[in-house]
């Protein structure tokens, strides 16, 4: 099943990295492409765990559009672009 989410706060290849890093560690989740440009992330699983998908991508910072964008996700996304730099 492929999936694309379109997300707030995306900024650079740094959250690019960090999003793939963080989505291919969930159950099912064989492959993340990330448009930065467009800020949509494109998921194949072969299990239907849209939910949860979406639930590691708020926690990293980086919620659906039309969901909650808090202060405390944009900071995370701050964080995340950060550490995705450095390992990327």
């Amino acid at each position: 099943m492929k999936t694309a989410i379109q997300i707030e706060n995306l900024k650079c290849g740094g959250c690019a990295s960090t999003i793939k890093k963080g989505l291919l560690t969930l159950n099912g989740v064989t492959e993340v492409d990330v448009d930065v440009e467009n800020s949509l992330v494109t998921i194949t699983s072969d299990k239907d765990n849209l939910e949860v998908i979406k639930t590691r991508l708020s926690k990293l910072g980086y919620p659906k559009v039309g969901d909650k964008n808090t202060i405390v996700h944009k900071a995370k996304s701050f964080v995340s672009c950060a550490v995705g730099r450095i390992d990327a």
